[in-house]
Parts: C-alpha cells; sequence; structure tokens
C-alpha cells in the first residue's frame, strides 16, 4: 500500500517541473497522511495545483468515512471496482511527491520505517484517481486514491506493493488518454534502478511530526 508521502519543493520548483500554477495555499509537506488535503493535479484542471481529500469518497456514497478505506486502489482490479471504475475512465491525477514511506515488518513488534525516492532526488508523479461528492448540504468535496501494484525489485525487499509512479513522458497521457487499455498499461513496477531507499526516524509512525526531521536518516539493528 501507500499510506505517507512528502511533498517540500520550492514553488517555483513545482510550476518548472509541472508546468501548473501554485498558489498561497502551498506550503512544504514531510509527512502527508490519509484524511488530510493534499496536493494533486486533476485532469479536471491540469494548469493548476489543487487540494484534495486523501482517501476516495465516490459521488453515490452516503457517508464520507468510507474514504478512510479507500486511500489505494489496486491497478490490477482498478476496472472491476464500482468505487475505481468510473473515475479510472473519466477522473484521473497525478499526486506530485518527492518521496514516500513504507514500513518494512521484521518481527510482530517491529516495523522499520522507510523513506523511498528518487536517486538524483527529483520530483516524481504516482496515479491517482479522484471524484466529488456532496454533503446533505450540497457542499462539494473531491478527494482521490493512490493505485498501487506489484513491488519492484528495490521495493520487494520492503513491503510486498508500491505506489504506480509515472515516467514523466506518461503524466500527461494519464490525464488526457480516454484508452482504457493504454491506461492499464502504464500500471505497471517502476524502474528499480532509478530509485533508492533508506531507513529513517519513526517520527514518521504520527502525522503531526511534518518537518524535515522525518527526512534524516537512522541506522537500526535487525
Amino acid at each position: 500500500m501507500c499510506g505517507r508521502f512528502s511533498f517540500s519543493p520550492l514553488a517555483k520548483i513545482i510550476e518548472d517541473r509541472f508546468d501548473v500554477k501554485v498558489d498561497s495555499n502551498y506550503k512544504p509537506r514531510y509527512n502527508i497522511a490519509p484524511s488530510q488535503q493534499v496536493a494533486v493535479i486533476s485532469n479536471a484542471n491540469p494548469e493548476q495545483l489543487s487540494y484534495y481529500r486523501w482517501g476516495l469518497i465516490p459521488f453515490w456514497a452516503k457517508d464520507k468515512k468510507i474514504g478512510n478505506k479507500m486511500i489505494n486502489a489496486k491497478a490490477e482490479t482498478v476496472m472491476e471496482k464500482p468505487s475505481f471504475k468510473n473515475s479510472f475512465k473519466r477522473k484521473r491525477c497525478l499526486i506530485p511527491v518527492d518521496g514516500f514511506y513504507e514500513w518494512k515488518k521484521i518481527d510482530a513488534k517491529l516495523k522499520i520505517p522507510y523513506r523511498i525516492l528518487m536517486k538524483d532526488e527529483s520530483l516524481f508523479s504516482l496515479a491517482g484517481l479522484w471524484d466529488s461528492w456532496k454533503n446533505e448540504n450540497g457542499e462539494l468535496l473531491n478527494s482521490f486514491t493512490i493505485l498501487t501494484t506489484t513491488p519492484n525489485e528495490l521495493m520487494e525487499e520492503i513491503h510486498n506493493r508500491m505506489p504506480v509512479i509515472l515516467e514523466r513522458k506518461h503524466e500527461k497521457l494519464w490525464l488526457e488518454e480516454n484508452d482504457t487499455d493504454m491506461l492499464e498499461s502504464l500500471l505497471v513496477p517502476y524502474d528499480a534502478g532509478k530509485m533508492t531507499a533508506y531507513t529513517i526516524s519513526k517520527l514518521v509512525n504520527t502525522p503531526v511530526n511534518d518537518s524535515p526531521k522525518v527526512f534524516e536518516h537512522v541506522a537500526y539493528e535487525e
């Protein structure tokens, strides 16, 4: 799964990398967690950094709490699930990140947190789906989920799933393409040779710890 990530570059760097406008709502985030408002680039407004709630709430849901169970969507079954099928066809987004976190289970009591990023520390995009939901007062809430796939050689040493990372050349395609077969072909493990990972502090376990300290390397004995 993918349950935590970071997105902390300067606004100018975001604008140059993704060709989007970044408004004053943006602030660097080091420990992004589900249910929070998160920066995304959606196919509804691809020229602007938008803010959607993490945890997809289908338009037909009766209660927004369903989103707490939908922070991820499996790539292998995305076209089979009523909660995700329509969004996969019509409502896709990029989740720009500079890294994500995963926990390696050592035993029943010990899980070691890792930060996973590109070797060159460049920004990259996770593949996402979004939807719009209205509450009983008619107020609109946009939310999203992150697609996951099987792990590459780097990730399989840490966890049995990883987020779908899009090649830069495929980001625009993800937002604009309507051919579902073509889109499904993008949902594959990313090249492990371009990625790296290192162990970090357990500060990441608590979302309130949203500072650069989360990035610091910490060694563990396994």
